[in-house]
């Protein structure tokens, strides 16, 4: 009776991986460890058979869950419908509550039948068995039978704590302006109405829309490739998949791919992988570095697939301190040896860990951009402008831009020609593009003198190349002697040091300042003719310059 209810209780298993090393995919014309063809039937790809009770009851529960999910987002609309129909009444309410209550009771009575199922099962079971070991024993043992489930991440076993809980993960915010205490106290009775309403704009559909891959419907409809993506990664490249703890207890779910015993010349890097805003460790960016030969930790935004939480920018930035913190006390990577790597909205906590972390090897931001505000200004309507301002800049600030200065290391920056995402006005308008502004807010921190008037104007020229033939005839035009610039860096980091900012430049020429502006520029961003959505080509992942 005790592994019944354990099975009327237990998590929906999705599938049992093959042993490492029998399930590996076979090129043309090789066989499989089992001596078959594994091109011809794709038998690596072992989903879990339930039987035909528990089938027929998940359906029933998964209706039921996406139904309830349908009914959560409308629920404004039909409770404002029901009130104008005069339906919120008591002689209404009741009789709707007893259909409610009679509902669950049926639902129960299907998860009920779902676990007679799963006891009928000796492969459920036995995950069963193995699972509550995980958690009462949870030894290296267990742990690794466990591996060869992939079932429902609520259930998994924690794998490693935020050991940092009591030191406090604080963003950059905007400073407040001083005013007279009166002032000040008027103030802010006048705007209570607009923060209130601020408030519940960025904590329901705000999020969601700058958040989409937090919508569970959007979860629902893409979890069949999330289970072909975690079954290539498990069965390919022996991924090691773990649950982290930040310090606000939510649950992230990560994935590590371990290259430093192979021969990939750059498997002793890790490259930390941060999503965009509908992107999962499963399908996102993470395959760039991966197919490069880079050791590779992904992981998924708090409430993305298997992690919890809302994804606000505390709570990204909490799950981004727990997953350094685990890729060095648990993974053991030295600082030294991580790069991150960050795609579109992914940016704003690849930047906050490189502030935080200034030891990081290296930052590559992919499509990203420099503040959120304009980018929100543009698909919203200008009567909304102050009220999308407040509210992004008090409860959606992603500010990339004020976080990558404070960053003293490597940094490349990839604009996608194409990009129809963070241009605001046409993709066609590359100036547009709010990739230059990062590059222009990084280049102006650290070499203020060489971005005067002359070299902020050259960049501009050379930005609004779309294409390597017209950056080449721009770079040419300015005649930049590389090996003078070089030159000039070194010599100025031998004499004073490398933290930034530099005074490098103040007793140039004009002349000057304009080739080691353009020098700087180029070093520092690259063009990739693509949309925003496109994968980057593993070859065009490349390390940031440094000298």
């Amino acid at each position: 009776m005790a592994k019944l209810l354990s099975c009327v209780l237990g998590p929906r298993l999705y599938r049992v991986y093959r042993e490492r090393g029998l399930a590996r995919p076979s090129r043309a014309g090789e066989e499989t460890a089992e001596g078959s063809p594994g091109a011809q039937d794709g038998s690596w790809e072992s989903y879990y058979q339930p039987r035909t009770l528990e089938k027929h009851a998940d359906s029933i529960l998964a209706l039921a869950s996406v139904l309830w999910s349908i009914s959560y987002y409308t629920s404004p609309l039909a409770i404002f419908y029901l009130y104008r129909k005069g339906y919120l009444t008591m002689s209404k309410v009741v009789p709707f509550s007893h259909y409610a209550g009679t509902m669950l009771l049926l639902l129960a009575g299907v998860a009920c039948l779902r676990g007679i199922g799963r006891w009928t099962n000796p492969q459920y079971v036995q995950f069963i068995t193995v699972l509550e070991d995980s958690h009462r024993i949870g030894t290296p043992e267990i742990k690794k039978k466990l591996a060869s489930y992939n079932f429902d991440f609520r259930s998994w076993p924690v794998d490693f704590q935020n050991p940092g809980v009591s030191r406090g993960i604080s963003l950059l915010r905007p400073e407040p302006k001083h005013r007279s205490a009166a002032n000040g106290f008027l103030r802010s009775v006048k705007k209570l109405p607009c923060q209130i309403v601020s408030y519940v704009v960025a904590h329901t559909f705000g999020r969601r829309v700058l958040y989409p891959g937090s919508v569970y419907l959007l979860q629902k409809a893409v979890m069949p490739m999330l289970l072909q993506g975690q079954a290539r990664l498990v069965e390919e490249y022996n991924g090691k998949r773990a649950k982290l703890i930040a310090c606000d207890g939510n649950e992230i779910d990560t994935m590590f791919m371990d290259r430093r015993e192979s021969s990939e010349p750059h498997g002793k890097k890790l490259v930390i992988c941060c999503e965009g805003n509908a992107g999962f460790y499963e399908v996102g960016c993470l395959p760039t570095p991966l197919d490069a030969g880079y050791s590779v930790l992904g992981w998924n935004h708090p409430g993305f697939a298997g992690s919890t939480g809302v994804p606000l920018p505390q709570n990204e930035a909490n799950a981004m301190d727990v997953v350094i913190q685990y890729a060095i006390h648990c993974l053991g990577f030295l600082p030294e040896d991580i790069v991150l790597y960050a795609w579109s909205i992914g940016g704003f906590t690849a930047t906050w860990a490189a502030m935080s972390y200034p030891d990081i090897s290296a930052l590559v931001l992919d499509a990203s951009f420099d503040d959120l505000v304009p980018l929100a200004l543009k698909v919203m309507p200008d009567s909304c402008r102050g009220l999308v301002t407040t509210t992004v800049r008090q409860y959606l600030n992603l500010n990339n831009g004020e976080q990558l200065c404070k960053y003293q290391g490597p940094v490349l920056l990839i604009r996608r020609t194409k990009d129809e995402i963070i241009t605001t006005t046409v993709p066609e308008d590359i100036m547009s593009n709010r990739g230059n502004d990062l590059l222009l807010k990084l280049l102006q921190h650290r070499y203020p003198e060489v971005m005067a008037e002359e070299g902020l104007r050259v960049i501009r020229e050379w930005l609004e190349a779309s294409n390597a033939v017209e950056e080449a005839a721009v770079y040419s035009a300015y005649e930049v002697d590389d090996d003078w610039c070089l030159s000039v860096l070194k010599s100025y980091r031998a004499e004073r040091g490398g933290h930034f900012p530099w005074s490098v430049g103040d007793d140039m020429t004009p002349e000057g300042r304009r080739q080691l502006a353009l020098f700087l520029a180029r070093k520092h961003l690259r063009n990739f003719e693509a949309t925003h959505c496109a994968p980057l080509p593993p070859h065009e992942f490349r390390l940031p310059w440094h000298l």
